[in-house]
């Protein structure tokens, strides 16, 4: 890269999804040159990882937003690279005399179930939601090498929030996918997904009990009006909440009956049941929810035995070696400008800093927009509804913060060309150990990966649809 302006500052940007890809291009417009880390080797994060691959629309146009951002010219792409592992946080932070560096690798470890021992039973009986989910989404790949899970019928979800829901459905549309094929009716998770299970059923003049499907439980510790499926405006007064609380009541209630998963409000899982080793479910008890708090009811208490028992309440962000915790999550001293301890030139973006979900925290219009994004996220709202302004609470959150960022960055000194080449040097031998050559459309088709099964897998159809579609003219400046 030539550089043609001053002053010259160099930010690394530590994942690439919503929240890196919003913050790059606000500092590359601003003539600050970036490097976007990324751990995987695409950078679309829980878009492609955590949403299940039915959401088609979704899913294409942040793909589409994401590329765009990160073609900009003065922004360098790093994918398989993982801090704590590949890149060592202090040597990144002291000794690669970048700028800033920013933090925005997202909540990816799971909330432990919170019952004492049961971590013990990971992948034996026990299963928790994000590696379920990316091996939903990846298991038809031919190089898909990691965990594999089963899709048992009667099994027990914990949780009470959209990821769970999505849990559910993955378990229902599997199980009654499997059975229409037994009965020979062709049908697949998409067509599903998108009808609902008692609308295929009858296209083929099958009732959907008939198929003996028991259908998985989704248990959840407060009422299910409290479920976090719509959101009151802010300063709500008590009609409003009641309004969003019926809202939540009809969403639950319309997936149910599209999906047929069973639901207990009012349950919190007390203890395990093993047997011979494995998870064969949990005890529960009842509660009593006053004032927002779930408390178990004294003698209440109940084995819910199952054949999977999947964990789906809340992710927080990954431990990094290196990096200071505050309780579960990474020490950041404020949210505006999210400053990393200490440190004057380490910050934050996005749900590394606060442990919310892209979706939970893209609660930030209307409420009746909202509600509508929401419906058809779960699958039972207009699918004509745009889903473009799905993460855009989750974008505003990633630009304001960004845009702190970045005011803190250009108070900052300015860096000689020969600390910016230094810089551009570490970078380029990075790329060269994972195979990366610069060119940013063509890496996205190399990497995205051929199905088995001759089954049709959406985010890779859109990868290659995206790089059809793509012009020279976009490729990174700074990557040639």
């Amino acid at each position: 890269m030539t550089m043609t302006h001053k002053p010259y500052h160099f930010v690394a940007i530590v994942g690439g999804a919503i929240a890196g890809s919003v913050a790059a291009e606000i500092l590359a417009d601003h003539g600050i040159h970036v490097v976007v880390i990324e751990q995987n080797k695409k950078p679309y994060g829980k878009i492609e990882d955590g949403l299940p691959r039915w959401h088609l629309e979704q899913r294409k146009q942040e793909y589409s937003r994401i590329d765009a951002r990160l073609r900009k010219p003065g922004v360098f792409f790093l994918p398989s690279t993982r801090l704590g592992r590949d890149l060592d946080f202090h040597d990144l932070c002291d000794n690669w005399g970048l700028s800033a560096v920013i933090l925005a690798n997202g909540a990816w470890k799971d909330r432990e179930l919170g019952i004492p021992g049961a971590e013990e039973f990971v992948d034996k009986g026990l299963v928790y939601q994000n590696p379920f989910i990316y091996w939903y989404n990846h298991k038809n790949e031919e190089d898909y090498t990691g965990p594999r899970y089963q899709t048992p019928d009667k099994a027990l979800v914990v949780g009470g929030g959209l990821a769970s829901i999505d849990v559910a459905k993955i378990l229902q549309l599997e199980n009654y996918e499997r059975a229409l094929r037994a009965r020979g009716v062709e049908t697949d998770v998409y067509e599903l997904e998108k009808k609902g299970v008692p609308a295929v059923c009858g296209m083929h003049g099958i009732a959907p009990e008939d198929l003996g499907v028991k259908g998985c439980l989704l248990i959840y510790r407060r009422r299910g009006q409290d479920m976090p499926l719509a959101q009151p405006p802010e300063n709500a007064m008590l009609d409003q909440i009641a309004k969003t609380e019926a809202i939540r009541q009809k969403m639950l209630r319309l997936a149910q009956e599209k999906y047929l998963f069973r639901f207990q409000d009012r349950r919190v899982a007390t203890g395990l049941l093993v047997e011979e080793g494995r998870l064969v479910g949990l005890k529960v008890a009842e509660t009593k929810v006053e004032w927002g708090k779930a408390e178990p009811v004294a003698g209440s208490e109940y084995q819910l035995r199952a054949p999977m028992v999947i964990s789906s309440i809340g992710s927080v962000p990954e431990k990094i070696p290196g990096v200071a915790m505050r309780g579960e999550y990474y020490d950041f001293n404020h949210e505006t400008l999210p400053q990393y301890g200490e440190s004057d030139h380490v910050f934050g973006v996005g749900n590394v800093v606060t442990g919310q979900g892209n979706i939970r925290s893209s609660l930030l219009h209307s409420q009746e927009v909202t509600t509508k994004l929401i419906e058809n996220y779960i699958g039972v709202g207009d699918e004509r509804t745009a889903s473009a302004r799905f993460y855009a609470g989750a974008e505003a959150r990633g630009t304001a913060q960004a845009q702190a960022v970045r005011d803190q960055v250009q108070l900052m000194p300015s860096l000689s060309y020969q600390g910016v080449a230094a810089i551009e040097q570490r970078i380029r031998a990075f790329q060269e150990r994972v195979g990366y050559t610069g060119d940013y459309d063509s890496w996205i088709a190399s990497v995205t990966p051929s199905i088995t099964s001759g089954q049709v897998n959406f985010p890779t159809d859109i990868a290659l649809e995206a790089t059809r579609q793509s012009s020279a003219a976009f490729y990174c400046a700074a990557c040639r």
